[in-house]
Protein backbone atom coordinates (compact mmCIF):
# COMPACT_ATOMS: atom_id res chain seq x y z
CA UNK A 1 0.00 0.00 0.00
CA UNK A 2 2.68 2.43 0.85
CA UNK A 3 4.56 1.66 -2.40
CA UNK A 4 1.35 2.44 -4.34
CA UNK A 5 0.94 6.05 -2.74
CA UNK A 6 -0.87 5.16 0.57
CA UNK A 7 0.62 7.67 3.80
CA UNK A 8 -0.59 5.45 6.67
CA UNK A 9 -1.41 1.87 7.22
CA UNK A 10 -3.29 0.58 10.11
CA UNK A 11 -3.19 -2.98 11.35
CA UNK A 12 -6.19 -5.42 11.89
CA UNK A 13 -8.11 -4.41 15.13
CA UNK A 14 -5.82 -6.79 17.38
CA UNK A 15 -7.26 -7.68 20.99
CA UNK A 16 -5.75 -6.48 24.00
CA UNK A 17 -5.99 -9.48 26.16
CA UNK A 18 -3.80 -11.48 23.64
CA UNK A 19 -1.31 -8.88 22.26
CA UNK A 20 -0.69 -7.70 25.54
CA UNK A 21 0.78 -10.84 26.56
CA UNK A 22 3.29 -11.09 23.19
CA UNK A 23 7.27 -10.67 23.19
CA UNK A 24 8.94 -8.50 21.43
CA UNK A 25 11.46 -10.46 19.24
CA UNK A 26 13.94 -9.32 16.39
CA UNK A 27 13.98 -11.75 14.04
CA UNK A 28 17.26 -11.10 12.28
CA UNK A 29 15.83 -13.76 9.21
CA UNK A 30 13.74 -10.87 7.77
CA UNK A 31 15.14 -7.68 9.71
CA UNK A 32 11.52 -7.10 11.13
CA UNK A 33 9.89 -6.73 14.45
CA UNK A 34 7.80 -9.37 15.34
CA UNK A 35 5.39 -9.90 18.23
CA UNK A 36 4.34 -13.33 19.94
CA UNK A 37 2.13 -14.43 21.76
CA UNK A 38 1.96 -16.56 24.54
CA UNK A 39 1.53 -19.89 21.91
CA UNK A 40 3.93 -18.89 20.02
CA UNK A 41 1.82 -17.72 17.07
CA UNK A 42 2.82 -14.94 15.10
CA UNK A 43 0.61 -11.12 15.95
CA UNK A 44 2.14 -8.27 14.54
CA UNK A 45 4.55 -7.71 12.23
CA UNK A 46 6.92 -4.53 11.02
CA UNK A 47 9.84 -3.40 10.18
CA UNK A 48 11.84 -0.41 11.36
CA UNK A 49 11.99 1.29 7.68
CA UNK A 50 7.90 1.77 7.96
CA UNK A 51 8.11 3.04 12.03
CA UNK A 52 6.33 6.00 10.56
CA UNK A 53 4.01 4.92 8.13
CA UNK A 54 2.33 2.21 10.37
CA UNK A 55 -0.61 2.86 12.74
CA UNK A 56 -1.08 -0.21 15.98
CA UNK A 57 -5.08 -0.69 15.86
CA UNK A 58 -5.98 -1.88 19.66
CA UNK A 59 -9.74 -3.52 20.63
CA UNK A 60 -9.61 -2.90 23.78
CA UNK A 61 -12.28 -2.05 27.12
CA UNK A 62 -9.80 -1.33 29.44
CA UNK A 63 -7.14 1.69 29.73
CA UNK A 64 -4.56 -0.56 31.56
CA UNK A 65 -4.46 -3.24 29.05
CA UNK A 66 -4.40 -0.57 26.09
CA UNK A 67 -1.53 1.32 27.85
CA UNK A 68 0.54 -2.08 28.46
CA UNK A 69 -0.33 -3.18 24.73
CA UNK A 70 0.80 0.70 23.42
CA UNK A 71 3.80 0.76 25.66
CA UNK A 72 5.22 -2.92 23.96
CA UNK A 73 4.99 -1.76 20.31
CA UNK A 74 5.04 2.26 20.74
CA UNK A 75 8.72 2.17 19.58
CA UNK A 76 7.86 0.61 16.15
CA UNK A 77 4.92 2.56 15.39
CA UNK A 78 3.52 5.96 14.37
CA UNK A 79 0.59 5.38 16.21
CA UNK A 80 -1.72 3.62 18.67
CA UNK A 81 -5.00 3.67 17.52
CA UNK A 82 -8.25 2.88 19.54
CA UNK A 83 -11.02 0.62 17.76
CA UNK A 84 -14.22 2.24 18.91
CA UNK A 85 -16.55 1.30 16.04
CA UNK A 86 -16.26 -2.51 14.84
CA UNK A 87 -19.60 -3.87 15.17
CA UNK A 88 -18.71 -7.32 14.28
CA UNK A 89 -19.10 -9.87 17.50
CA UNK A 90 -15.98 -10.86 18.18
CA UNK A 91 -14.86 -6.91 19.34
CA UNK A 92 -18.77 -5.70 20.95
CA UNK A 93 -18.79 -9.09 22.87
CA UNK A 94 -15.75 -8.21 24.66
CA UNK A 95 -16.84 -4.41 25.28
CA UNK A 96 -14.71 -3.40 22.13
CA UNK A 97 -15.12 -1.57 19.29
CA UNK A 98 -18.72 -0.16 18.56
CA UNK A 99 -19.32 -1.01 22.40
CA UNK A 100 -17.74 1.89 23.51
CA UNK A 101 -19.62 4.49 21.40
CA UNK A 102 -21.71 4.90 24.52
CA UNK A 103 -19.47 4.77 27.02
CA UNK A 104 -17.79 7.97 26.82
CA UNK A 105 -16.51 7.95 29.83
CA UNK A 106 -14.13 4.85 29.83
CA UNK A 107 -13.36 6.57 26.06
CA UNK A 108 -12.06 9.39 27.97
CA UNK A 109 -9.98 7.18 30.43
CA UNK A 110 -8.44 4.94 27.67
CA UNK A 111 -7.64 7.54 25.51
CA UNK A 112 -5.97 10.50 28.55
CA UNK A 113 -4.40 7.44 29.54
CA UNK A 114 -2.10 6.53 26.67
CA UNK A 115 -2.23 10.18 26.04
CA UNK A 116 -0.54 10.89 29.74
CA UNK A 117 1.97 8.14 29.54
CA UNK A 118 2.78 7.36 25.83
CA UNK A 119 6.14 9.53 24.48
CA UNK A 120 5.24 12.77 22.70
CA UNK A 121 6.37 11.65 19.28
CA UNK A 122 3.92 8.21 19.79
CA UNK A 123 0.34 9.18 18.03
CA UNK A 124 -2.80 8.42 19.24
CA UNK A 125 -5.78 8.15 17.77
CA UNK A 126 -9.35 6.48 17.65
CA UNK A 127 -11.96 5.57 14.99
CA UNK A 128 -15.52 5.93 15.60
CA UNK A 129 -19.00 5.39 13.91
CA UNK A 130 -22.05 7.80 14.00
CA UNK A 131 -24.35 7.54 16.97
CA UNK A 132 -27.64 7.75 16.65
CA UNK A 133 -27.97 11.67 16.83
CA UNK A 134 -25.76 14.11 15.16
CA UNK A 135 -25.58 15.81 18.62
CA UNK A 136 -24.61 12.79 20.31
CA UNK A 137 -21.86 11.95 17.83
CA UNK A 138 -20.82 15.80 18.17
CA UNK A 139 -20.84 15.19 21.94
CA UNK A 140 -18.35 12.13 21.75
CA UNK A 141 -15.82 13.68 19.27
CA UNK A 142 -15.79 16.94 21.77
CA UNK A 143 -15.14 14.12 24.21
CA UNK A 144 -12.47 12.68 21.87
CA UNK A 145 -10.67 15.88 20.83
CA UNK A 146 -10.33 16.64 24.82
CA UNK A 147 -7.81 13.85 25.67
CA UNK A 148 -5.08 15.49 22.96
CA UNK A 149 -5.41 12.77 20.22
CA UNK A 150 -3.55 13.65 17.03
CA UNK A 151 -6.88 13.18 14.99
CA UNK A 152 -10.10 10.74 14.98
CA UNK A 153 -11.37 8.68 12.39
CA UNK A 154 -15.57 8.74 11.32
CA UNK A 155 -16.74 5.99 9.50
CA UNK A 156 -19.91 7.76 7.93
CA UNK A 157 -22.24 4.40 8.64
CA UNK A 158 -24.20 3.69 12.29
CA UNK A 159 -23.38 0.52 13.86
CA UNK A 160 -26.23 -1.71 12.03
CA UNK A 161 -25.03 -0.71 8.88
CA UNK A 162 -23.60 -2.79 6.63
CA UNK A 163 -20.85 -1.88 3.61
CA UNK A 164 -23.85 -2.67 1.27
CA UNK A 165 -25.75 0.52 2.32
CA UNK A 166 -24.24 3.97 1.25
CA UNK A 167 -21.95 6.04 3.74
CA UNK A 168 -23.46 9.25 5.28
CA UNK A 169 -20.70 11.69 4.26
CA UNK A 170 -23.30 14.66 5.18
CA UNK A 171 -22.87 13.38 8.95
CA UNK A 172 -19.11 13.11 8.66
CA UNK A 173 -19.26 16.94 7.87
CA UNK A 174 -21.40 17.49 11.32
CA UNK A 175 -18.38 15.93 13.05
CA UNK A 176 -16.22 17.86 11.39
CA UNK A 177 -17.73 21.17 11.84
CA UNK A 178 -17.65 20.81 15.82
CA UNK A 179 -14.45 19.76 16.31
CA UNK A 180 -11.22 21.38 15.97
CA UNK A 181 -9.58 18.06 15.77
CA UNK A 182 -8.43 16.51 12.69
CA UNK A 183 -11.16 14.05 11.22
CA UNK A 184 -9.92 11.07 9.07
CA UNK A 185 -13.16 10.58 6.44
CA UNK A 186 -14.10 7.06 6.28
CA UNK A 187 -16.73 5.20 3.95
CA UNK A 188 -17.55 4.47 0.43
CA UNK A 189 -13.83 5.40 -0.87
CA UNK A 190 -13.30 2.86 -3.68
CA UNK A 191 -11.75 4.63 -6.10
CA UNK A 192 -8.34 7.41 -6.03
CA UNK A 193 -10.70 9.97 -6.97
CA UNK A 194 -12.73 9.54 -3.99
CA UNK A 195 -9.89 10.35 -1.49
CA UNK A 196 -10.72 13.55 -3.11
CA UNK A 197 -14.37 13.51 -2.89
CA UNK A 198 -14.70 12.83 0.63
CA UNK A 199 -12.49 15.65 1.74
CA UNK A 200 -14.09 17.83 -0.41
CA UNK A 201 -17.77 17.36 0.76
CA UNK A 202 -16.65 16.44 4.52
CA UNK A 203 -13.87 18.90 5.22
CA UNK A 204 -11.94 16.25 6.67
CA UNK A 205 -8.55 16.47 7.27
CA UNK A 206 -7.66 12.62 5.58
CA UNK A 207 -9.34 9.99 4.16
CA UNK A 208 -9.25 6.40 4.73
CA UNK A 209 -10.23 3.22 2.75
CA UNK A 210 -10.36 -0.35 3.66
CA UNK A 211 -12.57 -2.41 1.34
CA UNK A 212 -11.16 -0.36 -2.02
CA UNK A 213 -7.51 -1.14 -0.34
CA UNK A 214 -8.40 -4.89 -0.14
CA UNK A 215 -9.59 -5.71 -3.21
CA UNK A 216 -6.74 -3.66 -5.00
CA UNK A 217 -4.23 -2.15 -2.72
CA UNK A 218 -3.23 -0.18 -6.00
CA UNK A 219 -6.38 2.43 -5.11
CA UNK A 220 -3.57 4.87 -3.58
CA UNK A 221 -1.72 5.26 -6.89
CA UNK A 222 -2.57 8.61 -8.02
CA UNK A 223 -2.13 7.68 -11.53
CA UNK A 224 -4.43 4.93 -11.83
CA UNK A 225 -4.79 1.33 -10.46
CA UNK A 226 -2.92 -1.43 -11.95
CA UNK A 227 -4.79 -4.52 -12.86
CA UNK A 228 -5.96 -7.16 -10.69
CA UNK A 229 -3.19 -9.92 -12.00
CA UNK A 230 -0.38 -7.39 -11.20
CA UNK A 231 -1.80 -6.38 -7.70
CA UNK A 232 -1.95 -9.68 -6.67
CA UNK A 233 1.75 -10.48 -7.88
CA UNK A 234 3.01 -7.85 -6.22
CA UNK A 235 0.85 -8.65 -3.01
CA UNK A 236 2.47 -11.64 -3.29
CA UNK A 237 5.91 -11.09 -3.49
CA UNK A 238 5.66 -8.90 -0.81
CA UNK A 239 4.33 -11.98 1.35
CA UNK A 240 6.76 -14.52 -0.10
CA UNK A 241 9.54 -11.31 1.05
CA UNK A 242 8.40 -10.88 4.80
CA UNK A 243 6.80 -14.14 5.10
CA UNK A 244 3.48 -13.34 6.13
CA UNK A 245 1.73 -16.23 7.51
CA UNK A 246 0.20 -18.14 4.72
CA UNK A 247 -3.60 -18.45 5.47
CA UNK A 248 -3.76 -14.25 5.93
CA UNK A 249 -2.01 -13.88 2.43
CA UNK A 250 -4.91 -16.49 0.80
CA UNK A 251 -7.24 -14.09 2.16
CA UNK A 252 -6.09 -11.37 0.78
CA UNK A 253 -5.66 -12.76 -2.59
CA UNK A 254 -9.29 -14.12 -1.98
CA UNK A 255 -10.61 -10.08 -1.76
CA UNK A 256 -8.79 -9.47 -4.54
CA UNK A 257 -10.65 -12.42 -6.55
CA UNK A 258 -13.93 -11.37 -5.19
CA UNK A 259 -15.88 -14.08 -3.17
CA UNK A 260 -17.92 -15.27 -6.38
CA UNK A 261 -14.51 -15.62 -8.13
CA UNK A 262 -12.74 -17.36 -6.05
CA UNK A 263 -15.64 -19.94 -5.39
CA UNK A 264 -16.36 -20.78 -9.37
CA UNK A 265 -13.20 -19.82 -10.94
CA UNK A 266 -10.16 -22.50 -11.39
CA UNK A 267 -8.01 -19.85 -9.82
CA UNK A 268 -10.52 -19.67 -7.22
CA UNK A 269 -10.17 -22.95 -6.33
CA UNK A 270 -6.75 -23.65 -6.99
CA UNK A 271 -6.24 -21.01 -4.18
CA UNK A 272 -8.71 -22.71 -1.44
CA UNK A 273 -6.71 -26.22 -2.00
CA UNK A 274 -3.09 -24.60 -1.81
CA UNK A 275 -1.73 -25.62 1.29
CA UNK A 276 1.59 -24.02 1.08
CA UNK A 277 3.53 -21.51 -0.20
CA UNK A 278 5.21 -23.59 -2.60
CA UNK A 279 1.30 -24.40 -4.12
CA UNK A 280 1.31 -20.42 -4.22
CA UNK A 281 4.32 -19.71 -5.83
CA UNK A 282 3.36 -22.32 -8.21
CA UNK A 283 0.36 -21.06 -8.98
CA UNK A 284 1.41 -17.56 -9.62
CA UNK A 285 4.50 -18.65 -11.29
CA UNK A 286 6.51 -17.23 -8.65
CA UNK A 287 8.92 -20.02 -7.81
CA UNK A 288 11.53 -18.14 -8.30
CA UNK A 289 10.87 -15.13 -5.90
CA UNK A 290 10.39 -17.59 -3.70
CA UNK A 291 13.65 -19.58 -3.80
CA UNK A 292 15.51 -16.58 -3.97
CA UNK A 293 13.60 -15.29 -0.12
CA UNK A 294 14.43 -18.71 1.33
CA UNK A 295 17.89 -18.88 0.38
CA UNK A 296 17.99 -14.97 1.38
CA UNK A 297 16.80 -15.41 4.84
CA UNK A 298 18.99 -18.78 5.47
CA UNK A 299 22.20 -16.58 4.19
CA UNK A 300 20.99 -13.86 6.96
CA UNK A 301 21.06 -16.61 9.84
CA UNK A 302 24.30 -17.61 9.03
Amino acid sequence: AHEYGAHLVYSEELVDKRFAHCTRVVNKELNSIDFIDAKGMLMFRTIPEEKERVVFQVGTSSAALALQCAELVANDVAAIDVNMGCPKHFSTAGGMGARLLDQPELVRDILTTLRRNLPTETHVTCKIRLLETEQKTAELAKIIESCGVSAFAVHGRYVPQRPREPAHWNLIKSVVDAVNCPVIANGDVLCYEDFARIREQTGAASAMCARGAQWNLSIFRPEGMVSSDDAKKQFLRRAIEYDNPLNFSRFQLREILGYRKALNSTEGQLLIKAKTWDDLAELYELEDVLKSSREKRRRALL
